[in-house]
């Protein structure tokens, strides 16, 4: 590609990039230590005893690594009002939910105003990075489909709510200076508008009005793109009509939403007509460029579980270029992708050492409970930023300024390169993690106490689950969970009823996380649960390929979760009957206590 020219602001962020990749480990020092001075006098450092101390050495062997549930507690106090220093010395202005999970609730990050400042910053550095690519991207406006998730309030009054709902929500995003490079097709109204239909008609609509000024368009995940597509296959004879005659749909009763489409909804009957053309047919390839045709590149994140929507992504796309521009977490924003155009099963961040304080637990792929660095080994074994090694993998361990110190973040990367003295990591996948199709994250015993409680209702009939295993299918949109079950009956002439099974689905769905009936109830980014009932034997079968492949009898072990092909396809080839989810389950934007 030509690369294109920069500004003087450009310029300087690029300077910025480098200026802090050259000197990864003073960084590193210098962020350490204004993180151990500011929060000294918290109740949480005290503990350790440090004294004051802000160096290395006696941070590192004085202060745990911890996980969330080591913290849980003092994250309570904070949320039940404890206005003490007890993690940071600076006052807690809202709670981050993690898409993780503890007990089946979202995990609250306590945050401070300071880091809406840093988040800022990283956000500001992927543009000048891609105008090294692609030139005149300040020559026309984004398609994102950004939204403003469902937000709970602690007792304290502390709001609890995603990252992306808090950016979206400041004052920093509302009343945000004109940037030529970062102009959006939707308007604030749309994105900040919590019912998820409105939000999504009005963020389209305003894509198809402005469709020949639209030179990106993504999502902040893969999946709320497919989400986004699959909401226009489905919507657009209405869209048609509203951009024909100039007025809204009716459904759409937002008044913030109703009084900006007023400046912006204008009778189009030419747009309509091509839009009909377009939509109303079988043939859906490359309907990206086919409606935006200045569309230059997709922007999302595709690492980790959104692999999985690469494909789909490509016959949507025509192929355009994909971007994965920027790593982060509820914890902590980690780096950028220096080089956004790359294949995208090659994408690696660079870690900006100015986030935050990182240190890096070696990885056994067979060690995802840590295991083999637990305790006081486990501090002993964490390596500095500077100091990873090339090829090998690590768990990302983090100290924040709003005082979460040695936090096992629960990512894993593996090493990729290095930019100047700082290292490249690509995105491994989530410990624990069997099943996610958007924000959710469900484990082995999240699935495993599911399945019990779903086969509780089998009893009447004399049936058990006596085998299971379970896929993430994303070929429908949205994705949805399939879970297939080897039943064994004692009274075949007593077979679990279709009505039965559908409810097991339910139960199923039930038992599964906050995370996940909030992806299923309020934002319809997953489908109803699927239970697909295979024939007596399948799981002996199963078990005869893994051996045919090399997988030694004595040490064979189920699968809980399946994405090979040739598997899946054997497991599809002996279903005997499908059930899904007949209702949502029940999820509802408790205060949190």
């Amino acid at each position: 590609m030509a690369i294109a020219n920069c500004d003087d602001k450009n310029a300087k962020t690029l300077q910025f990039i480098e200026d802090m990749t050259r000197n990864t480990d003073s960084v590193q020092e210098r962020v350490l230590a204004e993180i151990l001075s500011q929060n000294a006098q918290t109740e949480y450092l005290k503990r350790f005893e440090l004294n004051g101390a802000t160096d290395r050495d006696t941070f590192k062997s004085k202060v745990p690594v911890v996980s969330y549930d080591d913290l849980k507690h003092d994250i309570q106090r904070i949320a039940n009002g404890d206005r003490s220093p007890i993690l940071c010395a600076h006052p807690i202005t809202e709670f981050l939910t993690s898409s993780g999970t503890s007990a089946g609730e979202r995990k609250l990050m306590p945050t401070i105003s300071q880091e809406t400042e840093r988040r800022q910053l990283i956000f500001s550095l992927p543009m000048p990075v891609m105008n090294q690519y692609v030139a005149d991207l300040d020559k026309g406006k984004a398609l994102l489909f950004l939204f403003t998730k469902a937000e709970t309030k602690t007792p304290s009054g502390l709001v609890a709510r995603p990252v992306s709902a808090s950016m979206y929500k400041s004052e920093q995003f509302k009343n945000r200076p004109y940037d030529p490079y970062n102009v959006y097709t939707s308007p604030n109204e749309a994105i900040l508008c919590l019912d998820s239909f409105q939000s999504m008609y009005t963020q389209v609509l305003c894509g198809l009005i402005m469709r020949h000024q639209v030179l990106r368009i993504g999502a902040n995940f893969a999946s709320g793109l497919l989400r986004a597509i699959r909401f226009l296959q489905l919507n657009w004879a209405e869209l048609a009509h509203d951009i024909s005659t100039g007025t809204l749909n009716p459904k759409i009763s937002d008044l913030p939403i109703k009084q900006r489409m007023t400046q912006i909804l204008k009778p189009d009957p030419e747009l309509a007509d091509f839009i009909v053309k377009e939509c109303s047919g079988e043939n859906w390839e490359s309907i990206i460029p086919r409606i935006w045709p200045n569309t230059k590149f997709v922007e999302v994140i595709v690492t980790g579980a959104m692999a999985q929507y690469i494909p789909t992504l490509d016959y949507y796309s025509g192929g355009l270029p994909i971007a994965s521009n920027i790593y982060g977490s509820s914890e902590c924003f980690f780096g950028i992708n220096l080089n956004p155009f790359c294949n995208p099963s090659d994408v690696s961040y660079t870690i900006m050492p100015n986030m935050g304080y990182f240190e890096f637990l070696p990885h056994d792929h067979d060690d995802d409970d840590g295991a083999l660095y637990s305790g006081s080994d486990s501090s002993s074994r964490l390596t500095d930023l500077a100091d990873v090694e090339l090829g090998k993998s690590y768990e990302i361990v983090v100290t924040t300024y709003s005082g979460i110190c040695r936090y096992r973040v629960g990512d894993i990367l593996r090493v990729t390169g290095f930019h100047n003295s700082t290292p490249q990591f690509s995105f491994v996948r989530r410990k624990n993690v069997l099943l996610s199709i958007d924000s959710d994250k469900t484990d082995e015993a999240e699935l495993q106490n599911a399945v019990e409680n779903a086969s509780v209702l089998l009893k009447e009939f004399k049936t058990s689950v006596v085998e299971y295993t379970s896929f993430a299918d994303t070929k429908s949109i949205p994705g949805h969970y399939v879970i297939y079950w080897e039943l064994l009956m004692k009274d075949s002439s007593n077979a679990p009823t279709s009505e039965a099974l559908e409810q097991c689905c339910l139960r199923m769905e039930e038992s599964l996380n906050a995370v996940y009936r909030q992806c299923r109830v309020a934002e319809h980014s997953i489908g109803p649960l699927e239970i697909r009932v295979v024939k007596n034997g399948t799981f002996e079968e199963l078990m005869d390929y893994a051996i045919s492949r090399g997988a030694s009898i004595s040490q064979y072990k189920v699968p809980r979760c399946v994405s090979f092909t040739p598997i899946t396809e054997l497991l599809d080839s002996r279903v005997e009957s499908v059930h899904f989810s007949p209702a949502e389950p029940h999820w509802t934007p408790e205060r949190r206590r």
